[in-house]
C-alpha cells in the first residue's frame, strides 16, 4: 500500500482534506471519520490513520469530489464546534502519528509525560541553573560523552573517523566533555580571528551592504502577520503566511514519527541549539541572497557551534556571542552587520511560529542531504528537530522569540577588541587623509618656482652650448696653424663676437657683451670698435682664415665675419 500525498486547510466551519491519488479508481474508495480520526482507502493508496488536532462530525453537510484531470479527492468535513481553530495542519508528520493506546496498562509508558504537560503551562526560564563543578571518581565517569539532539547520541563518530574532520572541528567528541569542547572552541576562534580581514570588510563594505538589502520569504510573511494582528487579535492559520512546497510535504511524509523523552536541562539545550542553527541558516540565506551553492553546507555547519563543536549552550546570550565570534572568524564576509541581520531574521522566524521554523529546518535538511558527508548532521540533529518541532507548542516558541528579542549583543561582548581596532584604524585613516591634503597644497605651490628654475636652466644650458662651440673653434684653429700671429689672434676675437651673435645671443648696436662660464671664474668682455686699417688687413687675411677652419662651424664663422665687415 502507498501513503498518498495530502494537505489540509480550514475555514471557520469546515476542514478540507485534499488527497492526491492519480492511479486510483474513483469508483472504489472508502472514507472513515469520527471525532479526531480520519481514514481513507482507494487501491493502491491507504491513509491508515490521520489524527486531527480537532473534532469533526458527520451531520449531512460533508461533501466529497474527485478531479479526474488532477487525480485528487477533495473531502469537506464539518467541525464539531463551528469557529474552532485547528492548530498545526501543516505538521504532516505529527498528523500521521498513531493514536495513543487506550489500554489500562500500556507496554511502554512515557514516564515524563505528566511532567512535560505541567511544564507547558508554567513560565519557561531560558537560563539553565549553574551548578559548581565537582570532581568525580574515575569509576563513575562515563565511558562516552553524549551529543546530538537532546544529547541522546554517543559513539557515532567512533565508526566514522574518516568523515570526522569534514563534519565537525572537534577531534574526539566521544571522549571530550562539554567544558573542554567549549575551551577548545574559544581557543580555536581566537587563533582564527584576523584583524586585517575584519577591518577590510568594515571599511570596504559595498558588497555587504548589497546583500543586506536582500529580503527572504519570511520578511513578507512577517509583515502580513503583523498587519493581520493589527486588524484583529484572533489567531490565524500559519498556512496563510507559510506555504510548503510539494517537495517539502514529501519530506514530511518520509519522516518517522517519534516521541522524545527529554528532561528539563535537555529541553533547554534543544531550544538554544535551535536558535544557534537558525542563526547560521539566516546568515547563509542573506549572503547568498537565497541561492544555494557548494559553500552553503559549510556556512551553516561552520557558523553553528551546535553542529560544528557539538556545543550545549546554557543561555541565549551565550548563543549570540558564539555566533558573532564565528561570523567574524570563518566566512568570506566578516561584518558585524551580518550578525545583527541574522539575529533579527531569527526573531521573525520564531514569531511566525513552528510552521516557519519547520520550513527552515526542511531546507537545512535538504542542504545537508545533498552534501557528503554533512548528511551525518541530519541523523544527529536536523531530522529529530524536524519531527520534534511539529509537536512543540506555539506559546513556547512565542516565549522563546520574545526572550531572544530582548537579549542584546554588542561588539564588546565578542571578545576581539573590535571597538579598539576600529578606533585605531579610523585614526590611521585620518592621518593619511591629512598627509594627502598637505601633499596636494605643496604641489599647487610648486609650478611658479619650477618655471623660474627651468628658465634659468635653459639660459645656462644655451650659454654653455655656445661657449662649448667657441672653445671647439679655438682649439680647431690652434691645431691647424700654430703660427697665427697676434693679428690672427685679433681676427679670432673679432670672429667670436659675430659667432655669438649668429648663435642667438643678445647684442647691442654699439656694444656687445657676453659671459664665458668657466669652472674657475666668469669673465665679462666688452666689445671694441674696429679700426679702418685693421679692416683692410682682415680682408687680406680672409682666405688664410678660411683655410685654417675646415669644419662647417669655421665656414659659418667666416661668413659672420664678412657680414660684420660689411656692416
Amino acid at each position: 500500500m502507498l501513503t498518498p500525498a495530502f494537505e489540509l486547510t480550514q475555514d471557520p466551519d469546515f476542514l478540507t482534506i485534499i488527497i492526491k491519488v492519480p492511479y486510483a479508481r474513483a469508483s472504489e474508495f472508502d472514507v472513515y471519520f469520527e471525532g479526531e480520526d480520519f481514514k481513507f482507502y482507494a487501491k493502491p493508496y491507504f491513509l491508515r490513520q490521520l489524527t486531527l488536532p480537532g473534532r469533526i462530525v458527520e451531520d449531512g453537510r460533508e461533501k466529497a469530489s474527485y478531479n479526474t484531470d488532477k487525480g485528487t479527492f477533495t473531502i469537506r468535513l464539518p467541525k464539531e464546534i463551528p469557529g474552532q481553530y485547528f492548530e498545526g495542519l501543516d505538521m504532516l508528520t505529527s498528523l500521521l502519528a498513531p493514536k495513543k493506546s487506550r489500554s489500562a496498562k500500556p507496554l511502554v509508558e512515557e514516564i515524563a509525560a505528566s511532567a512535560e504537560l505541567s511544564e507547558e503551562e508554567e513560565e519557561f526560564d531560558w537560563e539553565i541553573e549553574q551548578t559548581p563543578y565537582k570532581e568525580s571518581a574515575e569509576s563513575t565517569l562515563p565511558l562516552q560523552y553524549r551529543y546530538g539532539f537532546g544529547n541522546l547520541r554517543s559513539g557515532v563518530f567512533q565508526q566514522l573517523q574518516d568523515e570526522l574532520s569534514d563534519v565537525i572541528d572537534i577531534k574526539d567528541p566521544d571522549q571530550t566533555p562539554v567544558d573542554e569542547r567549549r575551551r577548545k572552541r574559544l581557543a580555536a576562534e581566537t587563533a582564527k580571528f584576523e584583524p586585517d580581514h575584519y577591518l577590510a570588510d568594515f571599511f570596504e563594505d559595498e558588497a555587504i551592504q548589497h546583500v543586506l538589502k536582500y529580503k527572504p520569504w519570511w520578511v513578507d510573511a512577517h509583515k502580513k502577520m503583523i498587519a493581520l494582528q493589527g486588524e484583529s487579535h484572533q489567531e490565524h492559520d500559519t498556512h496563510t503566511f507559510v506555504v510548503f512546497s510539494e517537495e517539502e510535504r514529501e519530506q514530511l511524509r518520509k519522516f518517522t514519527n517519534k516521541s522524545y523523552l527529554l528532561d528539563k536541562r535537555s529541553r533547554h539545550h534543544v531550544y538554544l541549539g535551535l536558535i544557534d542553527i537558525l542563526l547560521a541558516y539566516c546568515y547563509e540565506v542573506c549572503v547568498n541572497e537565497g541561492d544555494k551553492n557548494v559553500e552553503s553546507s559549510w556556512n551553516v555547519r561552520k557558523l553553528s557551534a551546535t553542529l560544528c563543536w557539538l556545543e550545549s549552550f546554557t543561555s541565549i546570550h551565550d548563543v549570540l556571542v558564539s555566533f558573532g565570534r564565528r561570523v567574524l572568524c570563518y566566512p568570506l564576509h566578516r561584518h558585524f552587520g551580518l550578525v545583527t541581520r541574522a539575529f533579527n531574521d531569527t526573531v521573525m522566524i520564531l514569531q511566525l511560529g513552528k510552521a516557519a521554523v519547520l520550513k527552515c529546518l526542511l531546507d537545512i535538511h535538504k542542504i545537508f542531504m545533498e552534501n557528503d558527508p554533512a548528511y551525518i548532521l541530519n541523523d544527529l540533529f536536523i531530522t529529530d528537530y524536524c519531527v520534534w518541532i511539529q509537536k512543540t507548542k506555539s506559546k513556547k516558541l512565542a516565549a522563546l522569540s520574545e526572550s531572544l528579542r530582548k537579549t542584546t549583543l554588542a561588539k564588546s561582548h565578542i571578545g576581539f577588541e573590535l571597538e579598539e581596532l576600529e578606533a585605531a584604524a579610523v585614526l590611521v585613516q585620518e592621518e593619511e587623509s591629512m598627509l594627502k591634503a598637505a601633499g596636494t597644497v605643496s604641489k599647487q605651490q610648486l609650478p611658479s618656482s619650477e618655471s623660474e628654475t627651468s628658465d634659468s636652466e635653459e639660459s645656462s644650458s644655451t650659454s654653455s652650448e655656445t661657449e662649448g662651440s667657441d672653445s671647439d673653434e679655438r682649439e680647431s684653429s690652434t691645431s691647424e696653424d700654430g703660427k697665427i700671429n697676434s693679428l690672427q689672434g685679433t681676427l679670432q676675437e673679432e670672429k667670436t663676437a659675430p659667432l655669438i651673435d649668429c648663435n642667438g645671443l643678445r647684442q647691442g648696436t654699439n656694444t656687445s657683451s657676453f659671459e664665458v662660464s668657466d669652472e674657475k671664474s666668469t669673465v665679462s668682455l666688452p666689445s671694441t670698435s674696429v679700426p679702418g686699417k685693421l679692416v683692410e688687413e682682415l680682408e687680406k687675411q680672409m682666405h688664410t682664415a678660411i683655410r685654417l677652419s675646415e669644419q662647417p662651424e669655421g665656414l659659418a664663422t667666416a661668413s659672420c665675419v664678412l657680414q660684420k665687415q660689411e656692416e
